[in-house]
């Protein structure tokens, strides 16, 4: 399915993909793309989305609002009703809502993060907040303060609680299951967003598995999961199998 609505702006759109094979009863994993808050198009990730639907998962793509025309918190409010879109039309396309994940690279991983661990995002969308079993950030950004750099300061500086825009802030002993991983060698979003995040899950009593793949850098966790690539890291095995494992 391409183009589904779920909001009635034009950026509220999603594209829905199902594994080749098998009755349905699918674990469902909506996928937020990066691209700095300002930038992306669903149709640019139909092959991750492929790849992980290969794994057995009824995919789920949404485009959100972007930088100039919304600023934090737009864009995790619009992921959150792609969510609930999730949710409720999951069924009539051979997917359990019951097991339901988030994932996401750079941007999109803080979004799946903020959307697990804060759960008012998923509240005022109408979605029960533990309806997110697990979910997994690849080169994500989840503790960026103090704002330092052009891309964070314009999508976050106006912000009157700076601490509410952090991943790291929301973390609990019944956060949703964490697979966080991130490449070694990545100058966009430094390594330690990824660190910081596990140490302090892992010292909430959260499950947390983190990966840092020594060498690669921000774009390749994510390129990784194609299949020219998928010999610089496994994490497409490492990340599906942990989603599977933790959310039923």
């Amino acid at each position: 399915m391409r183009g589904v609505s779920y909001g009635e702006h034009p950026r509220q759109r999603l594209d829905v993909y199902a594994p080749a094979d098998g009755a349905g009863g699918w674990p469902v994993l909506v996928f937020f793309y990066g691209g700095a808050w300002n930038s992306g198009r669903r149709g640019d990730y139909g092959w991750a989305a492929r790849a992980l639907a290969a794994r057995g998962f009824l995919v789920v793509v949404p485009d959100y609002r972007l930088h100039p025309e919304v600023r934090y918190p737009v864009f995790l409010e619009d992921a959150a009703l792609a969510v609930r879109w999730a949710v409720e039309h999951a069924p009539r396309l051979g997917g359990d809502p019951g097991r339901m994940s988030l994932a996401g690279h750079s941007a999109g991983a803080y979004i799946a993060a903020m959307l697990a661990l804060d759960r008012a995002y998923l509240a005022a969308a109408g979605v029960e907040g533990e309806r997110v079993r697990a979910f997994a950030g690849l080169s994500g950004p989840y503790a960026f303060l103090p704002l330092d750099g052009p891309i964070t300061t314009r999508t976050f500086g106006h912000a009157h609680d700076l601490p509410a825009t952090q991943p790291i802030s929301f973390v609990r002993a019944g956060a949703p299951a964490a697979f966080l991983a991130t490449g070694g060698g990545d100058q966009t979003v430094r390594p330690r967003n990824t660190r910081k995040l596990a140490k302090a899950l892992r010292e909430a009593g959260a499950i947390v598995e983190e990966q840092v793949y020594p060498g690669l850098d921000h774009a390749a966790p994510l390129l990784a999961l194609s299949r020219p690539f998928r010999r610089k890291a496994p994490v497409l095995a490492q990340m599906t199998a942990f989603l599977k494992a933790r959310a039923g």
